[in-house]
């Protein structure tokens, strides 16, 4: 049988927060759908799913988007994987990173939550911070503005001429996280764009 993974990619609901910076995790998700042709269907662990394959004859993914505020998206995530019967090392969260540079990824499995209380509410939920990450470098804000502010902001007009092709990346990155572990995809996408 083949293995299930639980892909996660974390935001706020609402059409206020569909292209905040906050969001990018959720737009990735958006990314491995559509490159199925599959849509987000209602899930009653409160939230949006598509099941789908890695590709014919691979891993099953469960692409998952939480109905909930970020900062309690451990609760749908944490029902996700028991409902799946998925465990946390093949739970893959995908979200921004507000440490890391726009145009950025980077993947870890485990570490603190750098701040992000999306990811500290999900090792909550889990029990575990052992769990794969997809981090999406959004960059911190310019001047004083509050971080907090920043991450609810739209992306700026520079920004979005380059967004296809970071989320594609980012997409590119689960996939890869998953056919071929952590370390190969470290190697891929952590090396400097040329």
């Amino acid at each position: 049988m083949a293995e299930t993974w639980l892909v996660v990619g974390l935001g706020n609901p609402g059409p206020r927060y569909e292209l905040t910076r906050h969001n990018v995790g959720q737009l990735v998700l958006d990314e491995l759908a559509a490159r199925r042709g599959e849509s987000f269907k209602a899930h009653k662990a409160n939230a949006r799913v598509v099941e789908t394959w890695l590709r014919p004859g691979g891993a099953k993914l469960v692409l998952a988007k939480p109905n909930s505020f970020m900062n309690i998206s451990g609760g749908p995530v944490s029902g996700l994987a028991k409902f799946y019967g998925v465990e946390p090392d093949h739970v893959v969260v995908v979200h921004d990173e507000l440490d890391i540079p726009f145009d950025t990824i980077k993947l870890k499995v485990g570490g603190g939550h750098g701040g992000h209380n999306g990811v500290r509410d999900v090792a909550k939920a889990l029990g575990t911070a052992e769990f794969p990450r997809v981090r999406v470098g959004i960059g911190r804000p310019p001047g004083r503005q509050d971080p907090a502010d920043w991450v609810l902001d739209p992306f700026g007009a520079a920004e979005r001429q380059n967004l296809g092709i970071l989320v594609g990346d980012a997409a590119d990155a689960v996939e890869q996280l998953v056919a071929e572990g952590l370390l190969a995809a470290q190697q891929r996408h952590h090396a400097p764009r040329i």
